[in-house]
């Protein structure tokens, strides 16, 4: 009963697709009385990927955007400071070491039963044990004071713990089995009702949801690539579509284009050790060019950001200047004068860098200005991006060489030579892992093996904070403190190129409200506040 009632649309779809682009004009059929009345309670959406891996939060389910099927103890308002969901509110104790959370009393999950501080304790040691991309080392134990109350006891004061309770979505401890990353129940606004691996997800509104009312009965989630996704919006069969830059200027009629900025961000990491050292496993670590700082320094400032995103995303993006634009933990003050191929030649000048043999390419003593910059070879993208950024600074007499490869190619290379890399989340952790000295060579994160004294003080600092507040002003000062910092003004281990803004088009008269800035990767987030979704009037 349950295939035959919800129709899969995807089949459908995909010839209306077709017809499309064979040229021909589909017979849309919008439905009148009881049908079109339905329709407007139902929405289409193929807003990105399919997670292969399901949708459990205990293995990583919901940490870049809304857990959607479940809710978690804590959230972002549009502004991004912290505000209650599950949770009433929450202390931390003196030492940093004890964090309490109150819960409401009034949530059930989608099966009806009540959820009480033993689910919430039960999805943290879970999650702490999955050994999956959750990172709970910080965590020593969480136990339920009371029904409605949960106490977290860290290994070490973390301020950062915060965003775990933000990430977190709350599984049932009666019906988290082996299927339920397929089978999700939660206390989220919707539940799950059908799942086509490869095509399509089908939810409903979850009837025990104790938030604001969805003003849609079903969402279909239709897992289709950016070509395909556009296709069916230029076709009239979805009310919303991930594109790429490439189509977003096109005009497709009945809809709009929304575009949302985000700290999506890709930008060249440097090794800034020199040359002779290797990783355990053997692999290569240093290079004497990127080391010097002088060259990342020139780098940073000769490039034209402003012109990356014209000529590889038509616009569609900022430029970029940290791992964290415009996030609260942000400093402003990181933001420098690029595009100056003047000043870059001067500080490489002063550095001793000089053309003594007439080549176009820098040299400092037997030391030519030259490495090779790795990309992911399946992204076109980033290969774009790797392209551009050389051409541009060829002019100063570094010669960068492009190499494509694949992820296992760049573990390989990256502890020596520059990488491509995109990072950008809702967490200031994700600073402290590529930038302490404490994680140098550890997994992808700070594969440059950069290092400052002063930075890694002010990172510690910050969390051990145990406000917010506090913890803000310690991840400002990490950055640039008016003398170091891990910034470009500093010691520029990285140079940021640019922030994708996500872009997707909606039927017009489909008001989705007004998204916060999103995270890496498109997609999901953008049901961040699919509450507040509805129909204008």
């Amino acid at each position: 009963m349950l295939g035959k009632w919800y129709a899969k649309p995807i089949a459908a779809i995909m010839a209306m697709v077709l017809l499309l682009a064979a040229g021909c004009a589909p017979d849309k059929n919008q439905g009148t009385g009881a049908e079109a009345e339905k329709k407007k309670d139902e929405l289409i959406l193929a807003i990105g990927y399919e997670p292969e891996d399901g949708f459990d939060p205990t293995t990583g389910w919901g940490r870049y955007g809304s857990p959607l099927f479940q809710s978690t103890l804590l959230k972002r308002d549009k502004d991004l400071k912290i505000a209650n969901d599950l949770a009433t509110g929450y202390e931390v104790s003196d030492d940093g070491l004890v964090w309490t959370v109150k819960l409401r009393s009034d949530v059930k999950f989608s099966d009806g039963q009540p959820l009480t501080a033993d689910d919430v304790a039960y999805t943290y040691d879970t999650a702490s044990k999955s050994r999956s991309v959750i990172d709970l080392t910080v965590l020593k134990s969480v136990e339920a004071v009371d029904p409605f109350t949960v106490k977290f006891t860290l290994v070490h004061p973390q301020s950062t713990f915060v965003n775990i309770l933000v990430a977190t979505g709350i599984v049932p401890k009666h019906a988290h089995g082996e299927d339920y990353a397929k089978k999700p129940i939660g206390s989220g606004p919707y539940k799950l009702v059908q799942w086509d691996a490869g095509q399509q997800l089908i939810v409903e509104a979850n009837p025990e949801y104790y938030g604001p009312k969805s003003a849609f009965k079903k969402l279909t989630f239709l897992f289709l690539k950016e070509d395909a996704a556009y296709a069916a919006a230029k076709a009239g069969e979805v009310d919303m579509a991930f594109v790429l830059p490439n189509a977003a200027k096109q005009q497709v009629p009945g809809m709009h284009l929304v575009t949302v900025n985000s700290v999506d961000n890709r930008g060249i990491l440097f090794p800034v050790v020199k040359a002779g050292g290797a990783t355990k496993d053997g692999a290569p670590v240093g290079n004497d060019v990127t080391a010097d700082i002088a060259i990342r320094k020139a780098i940073n400032i000769a490039i034209d950001r402003k012109k990356l995103v014209e000529g590889i995303f038509d616009g569609f993006g900022t430029p970029a200047y940290s791992v964290a634009d415009g996030m609260p933990w942000w400093n402003p003050d990181t933001v420098i004068e690029d595009a100056d191929f003047d000043q870059a030649g001067k500080i490489l000048a002063e550095a001793g860098w000089k053309d003594a043999d007439g080549d176009g390419i820098l040299e400092k003593g037997s030391l030519k200005a030259e490495f090779t910059l790795v990309y992911q070879a399946d992204d076109q993208s980033r290969q774009s991006l790797a392209i551009a950024a050389a051409d541009m600074i060829r002019p100063l007499g570094i010669n960068i060489k492009v190499v494509g490869g694949s992820w296992d190619d760049i573990a390989r290379m990256m502890h020596s030579n520059a990488v491509l890399f995109g990072w950008g989340s809702y967490d200031p952790l994700e600073m402290y892992n590529l930038y302490s000295s404490k994680t140098a060579g550890i997994g992808w994160y700070n594969t440059g093996f950069y290092a400052n004294p002063a930075v890694d003080e002010y990172m510690e600092k910050a969390l051990k904070a145990t406000t917010e507040e506090e913890a803000l002003g310690y991840w400002k000062k990490a950055q640039w403190d008016g003398k170091t910092g891990f910034s470009a003004k500093g010691d520029a281990p990285w140079a940021w190129l640019v922030n994708r803004q996500h872009l997707y088009l909606v039927r017009d008269g489909l008001d989705i409200g007004q998204p916060k800035i999103q995270p890496h990767g498109h997609g999901w987030p953008i049901t961040d506040n699919i509450v507040e979704w509805s129909w204008k009037k």
